[in-house]
């Protein structure tokens, strides 16, 4: 009998995306805060969030998952990355 739910990452790599492919269409953000160059009124400098958008390698795609609309990708440390646009 076949297994009715067969291993996403084989059902990709047949459909033709590859984790390479996969990792390509993800962006890791990454939050830091940097410096404005002003102070506060105590003369501390005052900070703001600066968000990065880093690749992800296909060494750290565990899984994925192509929605059609959007793919997800799990990487090997447990962490959970999307291409679908976020609504701010």
């Amino acid at each position: 009998m076949e297994n009715p739910n067969p291993n996403a990452d084989a059902s990709a790599e047949v459909k033709g995306m590859t984790k390479a492919d996969a990792a390509k269409r993800v962006k890791r953000s990454v939050t830091t805060m940097v410096e404005t160059g002003r102070t506060d009124k105590d003369g501390n400098a005052v900070m703001r969030a600066k968000v990065d958008k880093l690749p992800i390698s296909a060494e750290e795609v565990l899984d994925f998952k192509d929605f059609g609309t959007h793919v997800v990708v799990v990487t090997v440390d447990g962490q959970k990355f999307s291409s679908a646009k976020s609504e701010d």
